[in-house]
């Protein structure tokens, strides 16, 4: 009998056939290139858009067989290979091979109008579970028609990037998730597959206005941006012997440290923080502090995700006003953080908080 790497490899040479091939490089290449223009709608000269055009935005994600919601953009995916050069030859021919096969990590955008479950999938991948999923993502033009298919197979999410929180910004913003599959396919596109219409417009946005942040003993009433920050999952690729395939397994988990700007006219408290945990060296693990930073509906009646932290440790100040003449602005601190969690919450009313996990005995 053929092996499973054999076997699983013959597919990705045979299964879409030439055209689907030459469609998924197209649709996925560039990585921000998908169909959603209408063919209808009329150009600068007044003639109808041809369907071959394509623009930003029109992918479909499906997770262990139920579809999920739209994404905003996606990349990744490709099986490659690395190329070895073998020592010269008689005939002074550096002869080469391939070795290894490996796939892609696969990076996407989402909002917060995805199922249910692929928050649980990232809340999971913070705590450590680390569920593998397989699941495909549908590259559809204008009218929801499918154009390709890119299959993935005991996925891991390696990391999540939280965009930037800023009270003076008006563009809407996403979550960055990336996740190691355990192989990919490129399969030729479905024409009965009836897929999902979504109206963009109805779609809960998130603003990086939108956002609340809350440190135990600390004033948060002006604060006025948070960095962007990325939890990671470590992955360990173990290679699985003949089949040249790579085995990929959950190691530990980065927590990234926050970058907090906040106005300096509420930044005594964390002056008073930074002096006494950094100066004075009193920063044992019961003066660490917990908070979360919460995310709301554009018209913030709704809360769409909580992010709690846990073992927060302030380490740096940066006061912007030393080098300038302007009257005082704004002071940056920094935190290393222990763990975080993920609550997503949709858009209703927050549910009543758990408690905040006791820190682990010392010794």
């Amino acid at each position: 009998m053929e092996s499973t790497g054999t076997s699983r490899r013959r597919f990705l040479g045979t299964a879409a056939g030439a055209t689907g091939v030459a469609l998924g490089a197209a649709i996925w290449g560039a990585g921000k290139v998908a169909a959603a223009v209408d063919p209808d709608a009329p150009r600068a000269d007044g003639n109808p858009v041809s369907g071959r055009s394509y623009s930003a935005g029109k992918f479909m994600l499906a997770i262990d067989n139920v579809d999920v919601g739209w994404l905003q953009d996606v990349e990744g995916g490709h099986a490659v290979a690395e190329v070895v050069n073998e020592k010269v030859g008689a005939d002074g021919v550096v002869r080469k091979h391939i070795a290894g096969v490996k796939y892609e990590d696969i990076s996407m955008q989402i909002g917060f109008s995805m199922s249910k479950a692929v928050y649980d999938w990232i809340a999971a991948s913070w705590s450590m579970e680390s569920l593998r999923k397989d699941g495909e993502i549908v590259a559809a033009d204008y009218n929801s028609r499918p154009l390709a298919t890119r299959k993935f197979y005991g996925a891991l999410i390696t990391e999540t990037t939280i965009p930037a929180c800023d009270g003076s910004s008006k563009e809407p913003a996403y979550l960055t998730i990336r996740f190691s599959p355990a192989y990919t396919q490129v399969a030729p596109p479905n024409a009965t597959l009836a897929l999902p219409t979504v109206a963009r417009g109805r779609q809960k946005q998130w603003l990086p206005s939108n956002f609340r942040l809350q440190i135990d003993g600390l004033d948060t009433s002006r604060v006025a941006k948070i960095d962007a920050f990325t939890l990671k999952q470590k992955v360990v690729e173990n290679p699985i012997g003949e089949q040249r395939d790579y085995e990929r397994e959950p190691g530990t988990v980065e927590v990234p440290n926050l970058v907090v700007t906040i106005a300096q006219s509420s930044a005594q408290t964390w002056y008073d923080w930074h002096e006494d945990f950094v100066i004075r060296g009193n920063n044992d693990q019961g003066r660490e502090k917990t908070g979360s930073l919460t995310f709301f509906t554009s018209d913030l009646k709704g809360e769409l995700l909580r992010i709690d932290f846990v073992g927060l440790g302030i380490f740096a100040a940066s006061d912007d006003t030393l080098d300038t003449d302007d009257s005082p602005g704004k002071v940056s601190f920094s935190l290393y953080c222990e763990r975080m969690a993920f609550t997503y919450l949709g858009g209703g009313s927050a549910p009543t908080p758990s408690p905040t996990p006791s820190p682990p005995p010392s010794g």
